[in-house]
């Protein structure tokens, strides 16, 4: 996290009027580091609710990651606070790890939105990791859903375990990022087990769960992918010509040929897995 995305989030304050509240937050900050006190830092940290308000909201944009994420006044506060902390002041790594760990939902769904942004972000997964295993979907979709921190600092275990869990909970995974940069092999035999299950129980499967296919065909997924083209749900035979479409295997493009009702539309750019 660089000085400059600090400041983009001073303009931030300064752009709704709260130049006073901004000033009272670096008198803290520099109380915080003159002191190198943990407790100032938690004490700001409570009283920043005090003075930045919760109801304001809107989109942080990450110029570098093209991503943005939805925010509060007050989490923008939280966030420059830890964030000018950090990058002056390395050492408290520990006490903002502490705050996370006693975070009640809100604050970590918070912080869970914004891990990514923070100075030496690797510091932190043990609270990204920590939410895949809840089943509150609100905390899990802060980590999952318009993130990059899974893309940037999973491993393929906890990357597929979370997009498992999503399709699981029935999540949109169209709001998960990174989904073709971290497929894996390991993922398409997960993908494929899950859907025989849900098959053989009678089940439905989101048919965006089948994107992270097309590197790792071979003749088990080539069965499934014929199975969505015979499909009367039309949105699954837009999978199937979407995973071809990606595909460089050969048998692949010779069933897309043979399957080619929205061949065009994926060439065009027309059919998208945004849009499917």
């Amino acid at each position: 996290m660089s000085l400059s995305a600090n400041r983009y989030l001073e303009d931030i304050f300064l752009s709704n009027g709260k130049e006073k509240q901004l000033s009272w937050l670096r008198q803290q900050i520099n109380s915080i580091l003159s002191a190198k006190s943990k407790q100032k830092l938690y004490i700001t940290y409570s009283l920043c609710a005090n003075h930045f308000n919760a109801d304001v909201t809107f989109d942080l944009v990450h110029e570098q990651q093209s991503f943005t994420v939805n925010t509060t006044l007050l989490e923008a506060a939280r966030l420059y606070l830890l964030q000018t902390v950090l990058i002056q002041e390395p050492n408290f790594v520990k006490a903002v790890q502490q705050l996370i760990q006693v975070a009640d939902k809100t604050e970590l769904e918070a912080f869970l939105k914004h891990l990514y942004l923070l100075p030496n972000a690797i510091d932190y997964k043990f609270a990204g990791v920590e939410a895949l295993r809840t089943n509150i979907a609100t905390v899990f979709n802060a980590i999952s859903q318009q993130n990059p921190y899974p893309g940037a600092y999973f491993n393929d275990a906890e990357w597929n375990q979370m997009y498992l869990k999503a399709a699981f909970m029935q999540q949109d995974l169209t709001k998960i990022l990174d989904v073709d940069k971290r497929a894996n092999k390991d993922l398409t035999r997960i993908i494929l087990d899950y859907a025989h299950e849900r098959w053989a129980a009678g089940r439905t499967i989101d048919p965006l769960f089948w994107r992270p296919v097309s590197k790792f065909i071979d003749g088990d997924v080539l069965h499934d992918l014929a199975r969505l083209f015979s499909s009367a749900n039309i949105k699954e035979r837009k999978a199937a010509t979407l995973v071809c479409q990606s595909a460089t295997n050969e048998s692949a493009k010779k069933l897309l040929k043979e399957n080619n009702e929205f061949q065009e539309d994926a060439i065009s750019g027309k059919l998208t897995w945004q849009n499917i």
